[in-house]
């Protein structure tokens, strides 16, 4: 006769072993063993790694990691350097628009094209101031020597005109004829006028020890004479 006492009509563990005395109970979820459950006994990561992720245990194929990334520019390669700029610093055998140093030919040929310029005309005036002097006339010896003065201003105005071409535009008539420029060593323009007469001066220094000066650009490796080294010029085709 049941228990009225007992909700379930049976009082366990009358007339038969109870659960848990001689004989484990059945298992229930939660007891002796836990119900599988996700991420228990079996979890990912724990055992067996978890299907690859991005940014986990395998971080995804990034530009920059693991691999070079493209090429840009500026990044990895350089760049293609512009057609024009740069072209005119001062490089070993390498000056000016063109790149080249103008060969001793060239300015030699030059140079004795603007001496005959400057040149000529004061000795031609020279040579009649002298002739007109020589003639024992006291009017005649005047105009001489006006001839004489009039050749020098010629020679000194020629003069600072050539130095005025070379200064602001690096070319003389001589130069411009032979296709050379004259320019500074450091920045390829030209020098200007107060440092072009400087240097027609410090071609002093290139007539003494028998014109060794004018004949250094043969065999330096710069093609400089002294007065190039001085005013640190250099002369370059144009």
């Amino acid at each position: 006769m049941g228990n009225p006492y007992d909700p379930y009509g049976q009082q366990p563990g009358y007339g038969q072993q109870q659960p848990g005395y001689g004989q484990q109970p059945p298992a229930q979820p939660g007891y002796g063993q836990q119900p599988a459950q996700p991420g228990y006994g079996q979890q990912p990561g724990y055992g067996q790694q978890p299907p690859a992720q991005p940014g986990y245990g395998q971080p995804p194929a990034q530009p920059g990691y693991g691999q070079q990334p493209p090429a840009q520019p500026g990044y990895g390669a350089h760049s293609a350097p512009p057609a024009q700029g740069y072209q005119q610093e001062v490089h070993h055998h390498h000056y000016g628009s063109t790149g080249q140093l103008a060969e001793w030919g060239s300015r030699a040929g030059g140079y004795i094209i603007d001496y005959l310029i400057v040149v000529a005309p004061f000795f031609v005036l020279y040579l009649i101031g002298s002739l007109l002097s020589g003639s024992g006339s006291g009017g005649a010896a005047a105009i001489g020597v006006l001839f004489m003065l009039i050749g020098l201003a010629v020679w000194l105005g020629l003069f600072l005109w050539i130095c005025h071409q070379e200064g602001t535009t690096g070319q003389s008539i001589g130069k411009r004829q032979m296709r050379i420029r004259l320019v500074g060593a450091q920045t390829g323009q030209p020098i200007g006028f107060g440092m072009a007469v400087v240097r027609k001066i410090a071609h002093v220094l290139d007539s003494a020890l028998c014109y060794l000066g004018f004949l250094w650009p043969l065999w330096d490796d710069r093609k400089q004479t002294f007065a190039d080294k001085v005013c640190n010029t250099i002369v370059v085709r144009a």
